[in-house]
């Protein structure tokens, strides 16, 4: 889902690094309110680390085309929404300048698809269903997150004119529903085994 440099027009881009700035800006000022802000920030490096290795695996899928994990929900339900973010933002940004994945004026439309829509459509789907079901709110969080992601780069696809509505809803659609399914399972698995290991971070102070 990473977007090169050179495929948005730059006035769409630069909008997308005014948000990506933005909402990192609102992280820091949160996180600066916080207790143990070094705590929080270990964390966060952490699982942009994990981001990192995991999403920069190459899996074969049924559909000729190498699944990547995006591993941005689970950073989410473990740390919040706006740390969720934060880690998008620093995986991309490491993927760009070592492994020449995505570009630099294409960094804030990625971190706009998978880093804010990903981590608060996932966020939103999980507190709505975790009450009911812990699992269910792991899997549903996971699975729209991706699926909202998806959507909103459909969007910026079609608004930077590089594509059409018929060729992205049957390539992008069907492909990413794959990988919700298989990465909400996962995620399930994951942070309940997480959870069972270290059940303090199921109450960890969520940013």
């Amino acid at each position: 889902m990473h977007l090169p440099d050179g495929l948005i027009p730059l006035w769409q881009a630069v909008i997308y690094w005014i948000l990506t700035i933005a909402v990192l800006a609102i992280y820091l000022f949160k996180l600066s309110k916080k207790e143990e802000k070094e705590k929080k920030i270990i964390n966060t490096a952490i699982l942009a680390a994990v981001t990192v290795a995991v999403s920069s695996l190459s899996i074969p899928s049924p559909f000729g085309v190498p699944i990547h994990f995006f591993v941005i929900p689970l950073a989410v339900i473990l740390l919040g929404p706006l740390s969720g973010v934060t880690v998008a933002f620093l995986c991309f940004l490491i993927q760009f300048l070592f492994l020449g994945m995505g570009g630099i004026t294409s960094l804030g439309a990625n971190t706009v698809t998978m880093g804010i829509v990903m981590s608060f459509s996932t966020y939103l789907f999980y507190k709505f269903t975790a009450d009911l079901d812990e699992r269910l709110g792991i899997f549903s969080g996971t699975f729209m997150g991706i699926i909202m992601a998806t959507l909103t780069q459909v969007i910026i696809l079609l608004a930077a004119g590089v594509a059409t509505l018929e060729m992205l809803m049957s390539t992008l659609i069907p492909f990413y529903l794959f990988v919700a399914v298989i990465e909400g399972t996962a995620n399930l698995f994951i942070i309940m085994s997480i959870y069972k290991l270290k059940p303090e971070l199921q109450k960890l102070d969520k940013i």
